[in-house]
């Protein structure tokens, strides 16, 4: 078995990675091709090219780059249909993937196509549901109630659970070890998640450092703690040098991937709360049971174009998923640093808000599959089961 897998951000990544292992698992003599990141280049992907040149969000953002990405879309296409898998795998990045997946399905029908994290249609844009069914098989979704929205549009669909439910968590013993090895015992800390791509970090960073100020001249004693991302580390690193409280960043550039994803982990579970960007890591800090708040901005003609089109007034998933919406959101011009420390100050202040973030915290990962299989390996078998019972095609 072939599988040609396209990644182009560190949550795509992830799920790649997760699925690959799936797959060697069930099908041990699978080979991979592709494009991904460090922990799919773990699990044998030779990478075409580094995925971060594909971490691009927002139409402001996307336009300067334009010319490169497109190029980049063409090779992979011309890579696909030159190496002949039996199947292509795309993983979230759908202004990239669907498009590669678009000529795949022109030139070559008969390579079947799963699309792995299904497109938010609850919150935006529905018809992109129709439009994909044009170029691709199967869809595998994170979240429960997504399978019938893409059934419904004429594509396979399966729940395969979020990969967070999966991950170790970090032990008493080792939470007291970061907290030792940092110099943390008895204060406050805070950890800061300014993004993972470089636009997201230059637009965040700023407004984070101003909470930073407001809250330690209220406090102290709180210590921020700053968990990079490896694609941003660097300038995650420049960023903070004029925040106040000395910030402990955790660079995971130095070390072994395996060490890094640990550490980070310790350092969830031994905050006290979060300011994070939207997206993944939100659930990360759900698994850890830490109580955050959420904020994001983009470009102004970004931020437009999105906030006409959604059709829901939250991007936080735990509030998604439970119906909630008990973590505070800050997005798009309410992403501002005076509105973002007081909602931090509240939580600081008050422990019936933060058990009830945790409650809903716990809600959202039964919700995905805490408890079963792990997600990966459900993914797998997704895949295998399709290809399977796939019709004849070309």
């Amino acid at each position: 078995m072939r599988a040609f897998l396209i990644a182009g951000e560190a949550s795509g990544d992830r799920l790649g990675g997760a699925l690959m292992a799936g797959l060697r698992q069930l099908a041990p003599r699978v080979s991979f091709d592709g494009i991904g990141g460090p922990t799919m280049q773990r699990e044998g992907l030779i990478s075409r090219f580094d995925m971060n040149e594909l971490s691009v969000m927002g139409i402001a953002e996307i336009l300067p780059k334009y010319r490169r990405l497109r190029q980049r879309l063409v090779e992979t296409a011309r890579a696909v249909l030159d190496s002949r898998p039996d199947v292509l795998i795309t993983i979230d990045s759908p202004d990239f993937c669907l498009r590669v997946a678009r000529r795949v399905r022109r030139a070559a029908p008969e390579i079947r196509i799963v699309h792995y994290v299904a497109p938010s249609v609850w919150a935006w844009r529905p018809g992109r549901a129709a439009k994909m069914a044009g170029c691709v098989d199967q869809v595998l979704a994170l979240l429960p109630f997504e399978p019938p929205l893409m059934e419904a549009a004429g594509m396979r669909c399966d729940f395969v659970g979020h990969p967070v439910v999966a991950e170790p968590r970090a032990s008493p013993a080792q939470v007291h070890a970061f907290r030792a090895g940092h110099g943390l015992q008895g204060a406050s800390v805070l950890l800061l998640l300014p993004g993972s791509r470089q636009g997201e970090v230059k637009r965040l960073a700023p407004v984070f450092g101003q909470v930073l100020e407001r809250l330690i001249r209220a406090r102290p004693d709180l210590r921020p703690v700053v968990p990079a991302a490896p694609g941003v580390a660097g300038i995650v690193a420049e960023a903070v040098r004029a925040w106040p409280g000395d910030p402990i960043v955790l660079d995971p550039r130095a070390l072994p991937a395996e060490l890094a994803e640990a550490r980070k982990r310790q350092a969830f579970a031994a905050a006290d709360l979060a300011l994070a960007a939207s997206g993944t890591v939100s659930l990360e800090l759900c698994a850890a049971r830490t109580p955050m708040v959420v904020a994001y901005d983009m470009s102004w003609p970004s931020w437009k174009i999105m906030s006409a089109l959604a059709r829901v007034d939250t991007i936080t998933l735990a509030n998604l998923i439970t119906g909630t919406r008990t973590i505070p959101e800050f997005l798009g011009p309410r992403c501002r640093a005076g509105p973002i420390a007081g909602a931090l100050e509240r939580l600081l202040s008050d422990r019936t808000a933060r058990a009830e973030q945790i409650k809903v915290m716990e809600r959202s990962m039964r919700a995905l599959g805490q408890g079963g299989a792990a997600p990966g390996l459900r993914a797998a078998r997704a895949v295998l089961e399709g290809l399977a019972r796939r019709p004849a095609r070309g």
